[in-house]
């Protein structure tokens, strides 16, 4: 997570004031230089890391998957990145860091940044009404660009509508209104009062940037997040299926049988069109640029102004949800720790990181059938582990503590095991 990355200078200005980052080539291109916290380069103690290992393997279980890649980045102390398993079911492939995957729901913190990037320049208006912007969506009114990135649109979500269509047809590509419209087709909840789930919020919010801009979500998504940020590895890809690189993490899903699941006889689906995700959760990544992400976004460097503030007034994640644990902006607001999760057919991702401390968490999991869950419990069950990571020589540990431990969040593993039988002898 040390390499440099540049920018324009309209959106370098505001931000090298605000948050100390540092300017360096001013040439006649005006380019700034985004570097990230200070990293000892070195490994979290063994202890730990084997905590973290059994954490890991626990989870590839759980979840029915075969691989996992995760980082862990502990600015004061040092990291733990690593592929954990094979690419099938007992096999002889190992996985390794490089290899990239789809990174699901984190999709939409970019889209956001995207939003809040055109926004400070002023090309849209955060407060613009959705059908201002998106055509065949007249009944949204009162539904602003700002509540899309949010989530208090009060739309429904397409996913469970279109799920086993993703599966069985992973080639087919989707045209985003038409996918949105099994979430707008739902009943709605009031606008602006509460934080509700919905894929297709995000994907309205894509269109409506395409729009406005004249340029792709592709290549927003580009200019605005992947170039400024250094993440070579990382993109929304065009909509013609296919796996998410040449070296790819395989993904996979199981198919329920009496009993269970077939764990032992995955469906390869890495490769999909990116369409069936756009600007919810299209994107594919690496483990050390999602790690990389995940930090600069808690801290917000990509803004080029400090109002409004984009975390500034989050709302409960669900009705009876923890206090610390809130939604805004496209993120999920977890104690101190801002990030994303979620799944997408064949892989479930999950990253968060401390705005403050720069500690960091990103996981993958190689099988989509359990959803989000396990990949977000694991996340915050490595969180609970590497946040108490001693400080190297020379260094001072933040005080920085989580609301919650890491025996919770290896119980919600285990809780959402899936049951694995074999199938029938045919």
């Amino acid at each position: 997570m040390q390499l440099l990355s540049s920018r324009r200078w309209r959106a370098a200005a505001a931000s090298a004031v605000v948050l100390g980052l540092a300017l360096t080539g001013c040439t006649s291109e005006d380019t700034f230089t985004y570097e990230p916290p200070a990293q000892v380069d070195g490994a979290l103690p063994d202890d730990m890391t084997a905590q973290m290992q059994e954490a890991v393997e626990n989870a590839i279980r759980a979840s029915g998957s075969s691989a996992a890649i995760v980082g862990v980045w502990a600015p004061w102390s040092g990291q733990w990145v690593t592929g954990v398993g094979s690419q099938e079911p007992g096999g002889e492939t190992p996985v390794d860091v490089d290899m990239s995957f789809r990174i699901a729901d984190v999709t939409r913190l970019m889209t956001c940044d995207v939003l809040y990037a055109l926004a400070d320049e002023g090309t849209v208006d955060l407060d613009g009404a959705v059908p201002d912007y998106v055509s065949g969506v007249p009944d949204l009114d009162d539904v602003t660009l700002l509540d899309l990135c949010n989530g208090t649109a009060g739309l429904g979500s397409s996913e469970e509508k279109v799920k086993a269509e993703w599966l069985n047809t992973p080639g087919r590509v989707w045209a985003p209104l038409e996918l949105a419209g099994f979430g707008l087709a739902q009943s709605r909840t009031p606008v602006a009062t509460t934080y509700r789930d919905s894929d297709a919020g995000y994907l309205l919010l894509g269109l409506a940037l395409e729009r406005a801009s004249g340029m792709s979500a592709s290549q927003l998504i580009a200019e605005y997040v992947t170039a400024p940020l250094g993440l070579a590895n990382t993109s929304l890809p065009p909509s013609t299926p296919a796996p998410p690189s040449d070296d790819a993490l395989t993904g996979h899903y199981l198919n329920p049988i009496e009993g269970g699941f077939a764990c032992s006889a995955p469906v390869d689906i890495t490769t999909l069109s990116s369409s069936s995700g756009y600007t919810d959760s299209g994107a594919v990544s690496t483990i050390s640029d999602l790690g990389r992400y995940a930090q600069a976004e808690a801290r917000q460097v990509l803004r080029t102004k400090e109002e409004p503030a984009r975390f500034a007034a989050p709302l409960p994640a669900f009705d009876g949800a923890e206090s610390w644990y809130q939604a805004t902006g496209g993120a999920f607001l977890v104690g101190s720790m801002v990030g994303q999760h979620g799944w997408t057919p064949g892989y479930a991702t999950a990253a968060y990181s401390d705005p403050t401390s720069g500690f960091t968490v990103a996981v993958v999991l190689n099988n989509s059938t359990a959803g989000a869950g396990i990949a977000q419990s694991l996340a915050w069950e490595l969180a609970a582990i590497g946040s108490k990571a001693p400080a190297a020589d020379g260094q001072t540990a933040p005080e920085f503590g989580l609301p919650f431990t890491a025996e919770q969040y290896r119980e919600a593993v285990n809780a959402a095991a899936l049951p694995c039988v074999e199938p029938p002898v045919e």
